[in-house]
């Protein structure tokens, strides 16, 4: 695929052309800026497999009209976007065409890195008919039988290693080696940084965050990569940055789960332990660590700071729609999956219920009827998330207020 089968869409051409005659390439977005005049402000992607592509899209759209984005987080697919965008430029350069050029040219199923019969069995699932018959029953048990050797020794189907090779050598092409080749070109912020005038602020202490988030189902933790690569490895500055998105998407079962052994067990290590994780117990031998959709799939809170004005917003982008459909229990499996949804995503949904102020900064993309697990996907498809993610930028752009939001943050400072 060419970039331009995204960027030179009809309707992404057409979005963009309404929001110039709108005005909201004039728009103020944030009190961050540089002479450039592009904003700053951070962003926050939620995970959903290869329904990432649409968070390309909803990026793209905010880098046209002029906003960039100082701290990134994200989890699964949000984490994959976000170490792309970190790694790939800096902080005050257009990213999303590179990311596009990356995903563009990546053939999705070779992630199904697992052996023949897990290739068969997924192939099946993300083409499974509308009514089901013998058959197709018969052949997704076959497939199933054949796989649970592998499943039951490796904890997964895929190993994937695919994955993690295709994003080192990414890394690799645009000078990033270790976590400390990746801080530097974080802390290169732009020159000309300054306040908007007339606000009452600085840009003291602004730094560029990055944050992946993973879950270490051993000591039952919810790690914030980079901050917490201490816990794992003795010189985390060395580690390439790829692993923690290794980790961020290892769905269970699908992928295999990254297992670290080796870890610090020195003093200091278990003081560490105890500060950034409340994990008070004795250092594993070893650790696995698996997608941090299990623990939260959309970390908003990761930048929030209690009453206080920000100098930037963060902004929030979700894929789908939450919440507007109760689930209907009606047998085991329905069961255990309602049980897995409701925990992955209740401690995102509380945070935003307990600071609703955030319902401001949070666009939700309408991706359709589109699988994400469907590593199989059509060209036709992936453009069809990309433009379902332009429109929703679209959208938000044209209905976000900053000083609206400022000033409902000042009003809960002063209460």
């Amino acid at each position: 695929m060419q970039v331009s089968q995204f960027t030179e869409n009809p309707i992404v051409l057409r979005l963009l052309e309404e929001l110039r005659q709108e005005g909201i390439y004039q728009k103020q977005f944030s009190d961050v800026l540089d002479d450039q005049g592009n904003q700053y402000v951070d962003l926050v992607q939620e995970g959903g497999g290869m329904l990432g592509i649409a968070l390309t899209g909803y990026v793209y759209i905010l880098e046209q009209v002029g906003i960039r984005f100082m701290g990134l987080a994200g989890t699964s697919a949000g984490a994959i976007n976000t170490i792309l965008m970190a790694s790939l430029g800096k902080i005050q350069e257009a990213k999303s065409h590179k990311v596009l050029h990356y995903l563009a040219n990546k053939n999705f199923f070779e992630f199904v890195d697992g052996d023949e019969d897990v290739i068969n069995f997924i192939k099946l699932s993300v083409s499974k008919p509308k009514e089901v018959g013998f058959f197709w029953k018969f052949k997704y048990a076959w497939f199933a039988y054949q796989i649970a050797d592998t499943i039951r020794e490796h904890i997964g189907m895929n190993p994937g290693i695919n994955f993690l090779t295709w994003l080192i050598e990414i890394l690799e092409e645009n000078g990033i080696k270790t976590l400390k080749d990746l801080k530097k070109l974080r802390a290169q912020l732009p020159d000309s940084l300054h306040i908007r005038d007339g606000v009452e602020n600085t840009i003291d202490g602004l730094e560029a965050r990055l944050v992946m988030i993973a879950a270490d189902i051993t000591t039952q933790t919810k790690i914030e990569f980079p901050r917490m690569a201490c816990l794992y490895w003795d010189n985390p500055d060395e580690v390439n940055p790829a692993y923690f998105a290794r980790a961020s998407m290892s769905v269970p079962v699908f992928f295999y789960p990254l297992r670290l052994n080796n870890l610090p067990r020195n003093e200091e290590a278990k003081q560490r332990w105890s500060e950034l994780a409340g994990y008070r117990g004795e250092i594993p031998q070893e650790v696995v660590l698996v997608d941090g959709g299990i623990v939260s799939n959309f970390p908003i809170n990761v930048f929030h700071k209690t009453n206080a004005v920000p100098r930037l917003p963060t902004f929030g982008v979700k894929l789908g729609i939450d919440r507007t459909e109760s689930t209907t229990i009606k047998g085991i499996r329905s069961l255990f999956g309602a049980s897995f949804d409701t925990a992955r995503h209740i401690h995102d949904f509380d945070f935003i219920f307990r600071n609703p102020e955030y319902r401001q900064l949070v666009a939700h993309i309408d991706t359709g009827e589109h699988h994400w697990l469907n590593f199989a996907m059509s060209d036709y498809a992936k453009v069809d998330l990309f433009v379902r993610g332009a429109k929703a930028a679209a959208d938000f752009l044209k209905r976000f207020d900053w000083q609206k939001y400022k000033e409902y943050r000042r009003q809960l400072k002063v209460t």
